[in-house]
């Protein structure tokens, strides 16, 4: 998620990973295999069919009140540089009414 002023100067920038669970919770280790887990950790995975609610919060700079909000949705396979785009939505959202 990038968050932009209106004439392009970015203000924030997010990002949040999800992954099927695949660790011990021991340590860092990936473990794969259910003889391997030794007990439940949160699942941050993406369901399929399923929606998912994210809250972000943006501190915007003092006299900012209308910016642009890039959100996109990648498919990342097995490293960060191969990234295969999905989805990318943009709105500009105002303070003012």
């Amino acid at each position: 998620m990038t968050t932009k002023s209106v004439d392009g100067k970015e203000i924030s920038k997010d990002e949040r990973n999800y992954n099927p669970q695949a660790t011990s919770c021991l340590n860092e280790k990936m473990v794969y295999g259910a003889q391997n887990k030794s007990s439940y950790v949160r699942d941050t995975s993406l369901q399929p069919y399923e929606s998912k609610n994210e809250t972000f919060e943006i501190k915007l700079p003092e006299g900012v009140r209308t910016a642009d909000v890039t959100v996109e949705l990648n498919y990342e396979i097995h490293v960060p540089e191969n990234k295969v785009p999905i989805h990318k939505v943009t709105r500009r959202v105002t303070l003012d009414r």
